[in-house]
């Protein structure tokens, strides 16, 4: 009889703690939590246990979970959003930003020279100066700088500094020396050398597959401790911005080496979702030994390669059906189709996720041409994925006949909000009013029937969720600055952006089972905000901190 009780009483136990009302790990209650469940629904309360959330409801109900171990957290109205997701970055990029030289938010010519200057001041002769972030579109006269300018500040360190959106550099006479650049170099496809009009002698800026030129003979930032120390910078980026999980886009397999060993020792535990580079061996190796999918707890997933259409519209590489307002050109197809449709082909057969990078009205409509023909060459029951979810990764000018065809093809867009907010400062003079309403039509999209994936490009952008967040939901710049050519009527509802960052960026990713809302049985990913970004005045958005970001239940940044 005593060991027939001893019996009942360990059923007893074992079925209360198997009902899940005893001995969560963590409990956050008496919070403003946005599930972006179907539909829409509030709570007060999560419960997690062994990384997962168990409960979603009330405080009282979701108290009765916790037992002497248990974690609990009073937010005190805080706001709660599931685990934000960046779904276009590069995350060593990002981490990269913060060793060199940073040349965001130079106004002037004189203060992007003067930063150069400073920086000078620090290395030995000969070093290289290597830095990132100017816009010529932010200056008096709005030119691009030239080597002339940079030779002045020194003939002694070869220089080559980005453009904020990577997709051209500015050096000076030394690196192109170094380099053995002349008049008579001509431009690579897919690439451009800007040449003085009076004697063709290059003027120091070279964009797209032009850069090639110069960064082959750059300093490498590519060995595996470089590679350590610029991913634990991106992921203390990313943690401080409330970010849980980030879309990498065009990474090699050196660098996917160093990350599972930094996963395999805990280092990392932020959720990574790569993209290798396409067309090319990194491509190749995915291609043929199939995607690797929720490494390490699902913090790390490989399933993806990244194609290159055109450039970008700063530049003025990305490619338009009709040529520039302010140049005669047309920009750059940076990949041909004959090397495209090959890839292309053989990951919707292998069930390897496609994204095209495509900016320009010919860019967008010119990949939607290959993904229609590889759809049709490779039938549903061809593919190892029924639904391969290709991407277009900003899809920012797009042609008004072409808009329904992504819902058609089931093609997702992944656009960068805040691209608009930078971009529609000079976009009028690079398109033209007339063409204005094709860029960044989110509303015109989401009304033709598709989803977009929210993201930042970062180091592009600042990487900041709350300003993409903004930037969709009010499309102002953050000075409250907007005019009619910026057609505010595309914007988006606050509840369609923060789909952007957690739902739709999801299932960009094959994910909604698992992420993207605050539900029973998905991973427990949580962003805390100190304002309630549904409510709070549009002017205050942008400038929300975040209290906390937990990654599986565990808090990884705390304000």
């Amino acid at each position: 009889m005593k060991y027939f009780l001893y019996l009942l009483v360990a059923l007893f136990f074992w079925f209360s703690c198997s009902t899940g009302e005893n001995g969560a790990d963590l409990i956050l209650y008496n919070g403003n939590i946005y599930t972006v469940d179907a539909d829409f629904s509030q709570a007060e309360a999560v419960v997690v246990e062994d990384q997962t959330i168990v409960y979603v409801g009330s405080s009282a109900q979701a108290l009765k979970y916790a037992d002497n171990n248990t974690q609990k957290i009073d937010l005190q109205g805080q706001t709660v959003v599931p685990g934000l997701t960046d779904s276009h970055c590069h995350f060593l990029g990002i981490g990269k930003r913060e060793f060199y030289l940073n040349l965001d938010g130079a106004t002037s010519l004189a203060e992007f020279l003067d930063r150069i200057k400073a920086e000078v001041a620090k290395k030995k002769k000969g070093e290289w100066i290597i830095g990132r972030g100017w816009i010529e579109e932010d200056w008096p006269g709005k030119k691009f700088p030239s080597h002339a300018d940079l030779d002045k500040i020194s003939s002694d360190h070869p220089m080559m500094l980005a453009r904020a959106d990577g997709h051209a550099v500015v050096v000076n006479s030394r690196a192109m020396l170094l380099a053995g650049i002349d008049k008579n170099t001509p431009d690579p496809d897919g690439g451009h050398i800007a040449r003085d009009s009076e004697n063709g002698e290059a003027t120091g800026i070279f964009i797209d597959n032009a850069i090639n030129l110069i960064s082959n003979f750059a300093p490498a930032d590519t060995t595996p401790e470089m590679v350590r120390l610029f991913a634990l910078k991106a992921q203390e980026v990313a943690f401080k911005y409330g970010l849980t999980q980030l879309h990498d886009m065009g990474t090699i397999w050196p660098q996917l080496y160093v990350l599972k060993q930094m996963y395999g020792k805990g280092e990392l535990k932020i959720r990574l979702h790569e993209y290798v580079s396409a067309p090319g061996p990194a491509a190749e190796k995915l291609l043929s030994e199939g995607p690797q999918i929720s490494l390490f707890g699902n913090r790390l997933t490989i399933r993806g390669i990244k194609c290159y259409q055109d450039g970008a519209l700063g530049s003025r590489g990305a490619a338009l059906l009709e040529p520039y307002a302010d140049e005669d050109n047309d920009g750059l197809i940076l990949t041909p189709e004959d090397r495209l449709f090959p890839v292309i082909l053989k990951a919707a057969e292998r069930g390897v996720q496609v994204v095209t990078h495509a900016i320009g009205d010919r860019g967008n409509r010119l990949i939607l041409d290959l993904y229609e023909k590889v759809l049709q060459e490779v039938p549903a029951e061809k593919r190892r994925i029924a639904d391969p979810r290709f991407r277009v990764e900003h899809a920012q000018i797009v042609a008004p006949e072409d808009i329904p065809r992504f819902n058609a093809l089931s093609v997702i867009p992944s656009m960068q909000p805040s691209h608009a907010i930078g971009d529609l400062h000079f976009a009028v003079r690079r398109l033209g009013k007339s063409r204005m309403t094709r860029g960044y039509a989110w509303r015109t999209l989401i009304d033709s029937g598709s989803i977009i994936p929210g993201g930042s490009d970062a180091p592009v952008e600042e990487g900041n969720p709350m300003i993409e967040f903004y930037a969709a939901s009010v499309r102002k710049d953050t000075s409250g600055f907007a005019t009619e050519d910026w057609h505010r009527e595309l914007r988006l509802s606050r509840e369609e952006a923060l789909k952007m960052f957690t739902s739709w960026a999801a299932y960009s990713v094959f994910e909604e089972n698992i992420k993207g809302s605050l539900e029973k049985g998905k991973l427990a990913d949580f962003t805390v905000l100190e304002k309630d970004l549904m409510q709070c005045s549009e002017d205050e958005i942008f400038n929300i901190q975040v209290e906390m970001t937990i990654v599986g239940g565990e808090i990884v940044y705390r304000r």
